[in-house]
């Protein structure tokens, strides 16, 4: 796929960013030009999802510096990191500093390194988190569908949303079900993803929300170079045309979401 001309923004089209990792190091040159391109196209807030105990401090920093929207959680992929203390560190953040949701969590049987147990314990616990102090969830999911939902059915948090989804309508059905948001950004602009661009196509808009995970999974016209949230905008106008809608449809529609899954954010 070519490159995509910045659309430019409808009056009065603003869009949420449900999961950018803007405390991440690829930023560390540039942040406030990467922020401040992604104001001018529209995005107005920005979900900030930490990963790790070390990184709960710089989600914080992201809203005093740029107004984001912070989550604490311990992320699968760290697994061998994670200790138990971090998850009191956790809990404190959590009573302390008015996140807006637990995250970013959740399983990752992909990568075969990671110890699936222990994977489950700290998710387990860290939902039980989520349900003590009645906030959503940031879900990961890799490879992972069926096993977060037996959790997610066993916990019964305040729903949230499942990030990055590409699993079968059966399991979108239940994530919806169960509360759930679904998130969509980079893979949907892949002409060959057609599994994915179906589900985006196809699935319930009032189910739909917009995300980046910034600077991961960049979009086509990227070509494997570093994401960041001013392609939320251009992620969108592929989505709109996957859906027969306009922009400002779209964005109405998946703001809407976000603020119902993730009541922390700002109105309009």
């Amino acid at each position: 796929m070519g490159a995509r001309a910045h659309p430019k923004q409808e009056d009065k089209t603003m869009w949420i960013d449900t999961h950018c990792h803007l405390d991440a190091p690829e930023f560390a040159a540039d942040r406030d030009e990467v922020v401040a391109a992604a104001r001018q196209l529209g995005v107005a807030q920005i979900v900030v999802p930490a990963v790790s105990e070390a990184t709960f401090a710089d989600a914080l920093t992201m809203r005093d510096r740029y107004g984001c929207f912070p989550a604490f959680g311990l992320h699968p992929i760290y697994t061998a990191v994670h200790q138990d203390a971090h998850l009191l560190t956790l809990q404190h953040y959590l009573q302390q500093h008015q996140p807006i949701a637990v995250g970013e969590i959740g399983l990752d049987f992909y990568l075969p390194s990671l110890d699936s147990n222990r994977q489950v314990e700290i998710f387990e616990a860290q939902l039980k988190l989520a349900r003590d102090f009645d906030l959503p969830v940031l879900l990961h999911l890799r490879r992972a569908q069926d096993q977060v939902l037996k959790y997610l059915r066993k916990w019964r948090v305040k729903g949230g949303i499942a990030h990055a989804f590409n699993g079968s309508v059966q399991q979108a059905d239940v994530f919806i079900s169960l509360g759930f948001k679904l998130g969509f950004g980079g893979a949907m602009t892949y002409a060959g993803s057609q599994r994915i661009r179906k589900l985006a196509r196809d699935l319930p808009l009032e189910a739909l929300v917009m995300e980046t995970d910034a600077p991961d999974i960049p979009p086509a016209w990227l070509d494997r170079q570093r994401n960041q949230p001013a392609e939320l905008v251009k992620m969108a106008e592929v989505l709109a045309e996957l859906r027969g809608i306009s922009l400002a449809e779209l964005a109405a529609a998946t703001s809407a979401n976000a603020r119902a899954i993730l009541p922390g954010l700002l109105s309009d």
